[in-house]
């Protein structure tokens, strides 16, 4: 992760951070948080690891006058949150990374829709529990509205936190009209709101939805609340971002390594609280790895000894298809069961006994197949060479990233 500033729209420093892949950089993202958020909000942080984890380089950066950005929040408005995105957006262009995804979560996701016209690199839009109408955002201080109008500027409190709002923002926010920019984005987009979120309705939603062209899509985040702040709901919000992502922009891995023929597969922490992992090969493939809840995990996720099981099975099944195939034998299905007895936790205490792994498998063969084809795909499966590598013995050489 790389601490950056850049210039805003009005000349002031923006602190942002860089979540950038630690393999090939494929791509690059923009996210812009919530009304009086940061950057460093929950959700922001796993959907940028999430995307960094598949090649996609994050910016997500504090709007002017929030968080470790320079200027006052009080002088701030709508419009500016507007320019301080597509000051970041030039920013990276300059950097020789424009843009091609940019996200938005509540009324970052209305600034994402007004400023997406404006960035020539962009592929997709993404908002997260936006409002259709800027102006919404008043009612989370309308009791401060006449004092505003009186005085100019209000403090306020927001989510526990004080704040001063100005007249300057009120107007714009107000003033701000969505309908033609979102009628004339000519991006994907992906819409993604919960139907219980109580800050933005999920009407809001479905205005954004009707008044897009195609392609767009529209994702509920069922009972998640407007900040995502549950673990679970990041990850999941984090998993269809990712996913639909893809489809919109070039996503196209280097050669492999040498050595390396499937490439790199790379575990990266998800929750340094617990053991959740982002398994990634390449930047289509991704799963999680966990441990169950008695061993301190989260179970969202296979144990690694669950990992070496499902590889022994896929393996297998994969083998015993091929050499059916090739013989023409009437094999309809094959199934693979796999059962190991040790436990990962036990197994990491070097205290402990030593015991020998044991994998148990049994194969179920479908199909109008003779005795003797039967035991002959049995002894097939003991040719699955992650069977051969399991029986053998395997080098695993390990050294420190410079």
């Amino acid at each position: 992760m790389e601490r950056i500033t850049f210039a805003g729209a009005d000349g002031h420093m923006l602190a942002a951070r860089l979540d950038a892949p630690e393999g090939p950089h494929l791509a690059t993202a923009i996210f812009a948080h919530c009304f009086s958020c940061s950057k460093d909000i929950a959700a922001a942080r796993r959907i940028a690891q999430r995307l960094a984890s598949m090649g996609i380089a994050v910016l997500r950066f504090d709007f002017t006058g929030l968080g470790h950005s320079q200027g006052e929040f009080e002088n701030t408005t709508f419009s500016s949150n507007v320019g301080d995105l597509t000051a970041a957006a030039a920013y990276l262009t300059e950097r020789g990374m424009p843009p091609g995804l940019m996200i938005g979560h509540s009324l970052g996701g209305a600034a994402v829709l007004r400023a997406a016209g404006e960035i020539d690199s962009l592929k997709a839009v993404v908002t997260i529990g936006a409002p259709f109408e800027p102006g919404h955002v008043t009612h989370a201080f309308a009791d401060a509205l006449p004092r505003i109008e009186a005085d100019g500027a209000a403090a306020v409190d927001l989510g526990g936190r004080p704040f001063r709002i100005g007249q300057d923002f009120v107007k714009d926010v107000l003033q701000a009209d969505l309908a033609p920019y979102v009628a004339n984005l000519r991006k994907a987009l992906l819409v993604l709101h919960a139907p219980q979120d109580t800050v933005v309705g999920i009407e809001n939603a479905t205005r954004i939805f009707l008044a897009a062209r195609h392609p767009k899509s529209f994702v509920t985040l069922d009972d998640a609340d407007h900040l995502i702040s549950r673990a679970v709901d990041a990850e999941y919000t984090a998993e269809v971002i990712a996913a639909w992502a893809g489809k919109y922009l070039v996503l196209r891995p280097p050669a492999p390594p040498p050595g390396a023929p499937e490439g790199v597969v790379r575990s990266s922490e998800a929750d340094a609280d617990g053991f959740l992992q982002d398994i990634n090969a390449g930047p289509y493939h991704h799963t999680l790895a966990d441990e169950p809840l008695a061993y301190g995990g989260t179970d969202r996720g296979m144990s690694p000894y669950g990992f070496l099981a499902a590889a022994l099975a896929a393996c297998t099944s994969m083998t015993i298809r091929m050499y059916a195939r090739r013989k023409g034998w009437p094999l309809v299905h094959v199934q693979v069961d796999v059962t190991h007895n040790k436990v990962h936790a036990q197994d990491s205490d070097l205290t402990g006994p030593n015991r020998i792994d044991q994998f148990h498998r049994i194969v179920h063969l479908e199909g109008a197949l003779d005795d003797s084809q039967r035991t002959r795909l049995l002894e097939i499966a003991d040719r699955c060479p992650v069977h051969k590598t399991l029986e053998a013995s395997a080098q695993v050489k390990t050294e420190l990233a410079t």
